[in-house]
Formats: C-alpha cells, structure tokens, sequence
C-alpha cells in the first residue's frame, strides 16, 4: 500500500476516524467511572470522618470514654470486607480527623508541625484499617481486629525518633471500667479490651444486618454483645490495693508539691531570667512560714516541677543560693527541675535535682535523674544541619537536650521515688523501670506552661491517672503552671491544682513496694498481641492467594 508524503518529505499517516473516536470516547468514560466510584465512596469517608471525631471526643477534657466504644466499631463495620487499599483510605479519613483534633494544642508551635505530625501518625491508622479489612474474612475476626489496635500503638509509640504515643486507646479509658486491667496487661491490655467490645458491638450489629429466618442470627448478636460486656466488666474482678506497704521503709509520706506559675503562657512562658526560679522560691518561703505558725504540718519533702529553676543553678550563684535558702526555710530535701549544662558544650540535660539543707550530712545538690526521652524538633533537631537551612523555627532550640542513661530512682528524705519528667509519663516502658527498679512513688515532673491554653494539660493528667493504676503507686505530679496533683493508686484523684495560678498541695502519701501483675510481665502481653495481629494477617493473606490460586487452575 503505497504512502502519501508530505512536502516536508515525512510520511502522511492516513486518518483513522474510528480509531480517533473511540479514544476520545475513552477518555470520559474512564473519568465517569473514577468519579462514581467517588461519589459511591463519600457516604462511607463521611461516616469515617464521623467515627475519628467521636473518637477525639472521648479523650479529655471531653472525656467520654463510651464513645472510643463506638468509633472502633465504626471503623470495624466500615472496613468489613473490603479490599485493603478501600479499607487503608478510609482508615485514613478515620485518623487524620481524630488526630487533627486530639494534637491541635501543638499548633502553639506551628501549624505546620500540629498538621504534619497529625497526617503522618494518620497513617498508621491507615494500615491498621486495611489489616482490618484483610483479616474481616477469617473466623474469629474481632479478636484480631483488637489484636490490631495494639499492633497500631505498638509500632506508633516507638517509630519514627522514639515515636509518639498520644492518642492510644488506653487513654481515654483512664477513668472508665477498662481501666483495672491497666494492673494486670498496662495500657496494651486496655487498648486491647476497649477495641475487643468495639469489634464485637459491630459483630453484633453485622448479625443484625444480615439476619435469616433460622432465627440464628440472634444467637450469633446476643453473643457477640454478651462477650463485648464482659470484657467492660471483667475489669471490676481486678484487686486494686492502695495501702502503703512497710517492706522498704515507711509506709507513707509527708509530700508537698508547689506550683509556682510562670508569667505568661505559650512558647515565651519563662519571662526574664530567674523569675520563674523565684516563683517557686517564694511559694516554698510561704510554705515554711505556715509550717512555722502551726497553720500547716511540715512535709517530709517537696517537689518543684520541671523547670522550676530556669537558669542552670550549678554555674548562677544566685539561683544557687535562691535554691538553698528555701531548702532551709523548709528544712527538708527538695525535687528541683533545672537545665543544666553537659555533657559538653552543644548539649544541656533537663533534670530533677536532690537538693538537701544546710542541715544534712552532704548540704545542697545531690543526686540527679536526667530526662531519658528528650522530645524529637521541642528538645533536640535530628538531622539539624540539614533541617535548620530550611526551617529557621528550628534555631529556636539552640542546643540538644542529652538523653539520661539511668532510671530515675532517687531517695527524697524518707521516700524512695520514681522520677519521670514531662512527656515520658505517655512511654510504658520508662515509667515501668522507675517502679521495677525500686520506686515506692511515681513523680512527673512537669512544664506544659507552653500547651496551658490547651488540651494537653488534661491529657497528660489523664496518662498519669492510668499510670496509677497500671503500677499500683501514688502518683504525685508537680507542674510550672498546671496540672498539679496527687493520684491514689487507684487512679482517683486526691488533690488536683488549677491551671494558670499557683498553688501548693500537701498529702499524706502511700509508699508502696509490691509489684502488680503488670509490673511482673512487663511489655510481653503488647508483643504477644502485637504479633497475633501481624500473623493474622499473614493467615488471612495466605488463604486469599491460595483461593486465587485454587480458582485459576479450575477455570
């Protein structure tokens, strides 16, 4: 067939009409098709949107812990058997809303970090939604859905930079029937439960849905409820003892815990020099002079919050001195929280100081636990060289803080105590090894005077609250500026400061030295459960290809 040939001597290709139509044709109703599949998939992002709201607003300061119940079976009943990227969408649409809402006190640093750190933890949800969706199709499925919510937590509370375990479950049941297996699995087992009766709420509600005329699909719901309940209830089964023990000394102390306030909130809390130092000072002078008159019994110690003293005291002499004067006005060892130089010169250590009056055998600093877990981009840059060209906020933090290497146990006069500092209170295994390894209390040291305007605040408090009970230990929280308090080892709330004020709280505290199951199994029920989700998983797409593989060959 010969060709025609243009002037410019290329080859003419011939029109080929029907072939020109059919791709033109082609092309819109691929676009159809994307956009109805679209619009089919609204209602059900809608709906996920729906279930993470709920799921924020059962943290605090909403605290409706019930509704965390219905967001995971929301969730379990939007991704039933779906394919597993359908699923990983809408366990997307699910988080980023929870998250935005939950984390929204970080945009007091920036709304770049609040909303990029929410989406990214978003994706964990995410892949925890397709494994839903993979593993909807075996039997038993809401076992492993719960199995799934702790695998999610697991790897979010320790991946990217330590990662970051704000939002688990376990911590919007710090008040609710859940809680007493905090003492028997920790947080995992609570997380663990709540998402067991939220799967099962929805097993029951599938059974519904798809009810027969054999009359077997009550059975199958009224199971599915009835298992969901017990595992709400079988936490009143758990023993919670809250007397002190005698073992490792005295079984109470006298503690005060001052919160001197800072003079104005965000991320320029610390006004001028010294004079958050000096709050503190004051108030524990204020102390001392009640004590004095007979107005208030003396304590056996004291705690200030972190960042109590805001310059270094070992290289300021009047911060030394400021220090010492109400060390002896109150004539007992005071918990003091100060940055302090080193290891070397680009580095500081925040940490909780003993610091002894005039009157001991060795006067002034003591013993000292440093912050192991320093906060990713709040307390120290990763990758600074590179990050501060190009995010100048970043030079804000002028040095990194040095992680501590040891366990916070420190002996406080007559108390022996497990010190951790801030954010820590949310890591399972730090405030595990102040209580293994020998602390009769748990003290948080705390400085959310930057988040006081927030929810953070309460959520924190909330942490500590589980925290009581999961190690069966009074815990005593000293902030710059709120929340202060002492929590019995049941997790109720004895005292508790408001925010933006000073205050001064004493107690008679239980010093405790048995362990609870949870202490003894340490973090063997979070991987055992972690794993049975993973293998799960693996099952559930070992069985998919073998049936693939099984209908190829018999077509």
């Amino acid at each position: 067939m010969a060709q025609a040939v243009d002037p410019g001597g290329a080859v003419a290709v011939p029109d080929r009409p029907e072939a020109a139509e059919g791709a033109d044709a082609a092309a819109p109703s691929r676009l159809r098709r994307r956009l109805a599949v679209v619009r089919a998939g609204l209602p059900r992002t809608g709906l996920a949107v729906l279930c993470g709201v709920l799921l924020a607003l059962s943290f605090p300061p909403y605290g409706l812990w019930p509704l965390s119940l219905l967001a995971v079976a929301g969730l379990a009943l939007l991704t039933h058997r779906r394919t597993a990227r359908q699923a990983a969408w809408t366990g997307f649409a699910f988080g980023a809303p929870f998250l935005i809402w939950l984390l929204f006190w970080l945009n007091v640093i920036g709304p770049d970090a609040w909303l990029l750190l929410a989406l990214f933890e978003s994706l964990f949800l995410a892949a925890m939604a397709a494994g839903q969706a993979v593993t909807s199709r075996l039997p038993g499925w809401p076992l492993w859905t719960a199995c799934l919510w702790v695998t999610q937590e697991w790897a979010r509370d320790r991946v990217p930079l330590g990662g970051f375990p704000w939002g688990r479950l376990a911590f919007a049941n710090t008040s609710s029937p859940y809680t007493p297996l905090a003492a028997i699995g920790g947080a995992p087992l609570v997380t663990f439960a709540v998402a067991l009766s939220g799967a099962l709420l929805a097993a029951a509600v599938l059974a519904v849905a798809r009810r027969g005329s054999d009359g077997r699909w009550r059975l199958r719901a009224l199971a599915a409820v009835a298992l969901g309940a017990a595992a709400g209830v079988v936490g009143y089964a758990v023993p919670i003892p809250t007397a002190g023990t005698t073992a490792g000394g005295p079984a109470s102390a006298e503690i005060a815990v001052i919160q001197g306030n800072v003079p104005h909130a965000g991320m320029d809390f610390l006004g001028r020099p010294m004079q958050v130092l000096q709050n503190h000072v004051q108030a524990t002078l204020a102390l001392a002079q009640q004590v004095a008159e007979g107005k208030k019994a003396k304590p056996q110690l004291v705690i200030w919050p972190e960042n109590s003293s805001d310059v270094n005291p070992y290289t300021t002499p009047e911060a030394y001195a400021a220090i010492q004067q109400a060390v002896d006005a109150i004539g007992v060892p005071i918990l003091v929280g100060a940055l302090v130089d080193g290891p070397d010169a680009q580095h500081v250590q925040n940490e909780g100081i003993v610091w002894a009056p005039s009157t001991a055998a060795v006067p002034g600093p003591g013993a000292h636990y440093t912050k192991q877990h320093p906060v990713p981009f709040g307390e120290y840059v990763p990758f600074r060289s590179v990050l501060s060209k190009y995010i100048t906020r970043l030079q804000r933090v002028a040095r990194d803080f040095a992680k501590g290497t040891s366990t916070g146990i420190l002996q406080v006069g007559p108390a022996r105590i497990g010190d951790v500092i801030c954010f820590e209170v949310a890591y399972d295994g730090i405030v595990d090894d102040a209580v293994s390894k020998g602390g009769r209390v748990l003290v948080v040291q705390t400085n959310n005077a930057t988040y006081e305007h927030t929810d953070q605040p309460d959520q924190q408090f909330a942490m500590s609250r589980l925290r009581a009970v999961e190690h069966g230990r009074a815990v005593v929280i000293a902030a710059t500026s709120g929340i202060s308090a002492v929590i019995e080892p049941d997790g109720s709330v004895e005292q508790r400061s408001e925010l933006a004020t000073a205050a001064e709280l004493e107690a008679d505290v239980p010093l405790r030295d048995t362990l609870t199951v949870a202490d003894r199994v340490g973090a063997a029920p979070e991987w055992v459960l972690s794993i049975a989700g993973l293998l799960a998983v693996g099952a559930a797409v070992g069985i998919s290809t073998a049936r693939r593989r099984r209908s190829t060959r018999t077509d």
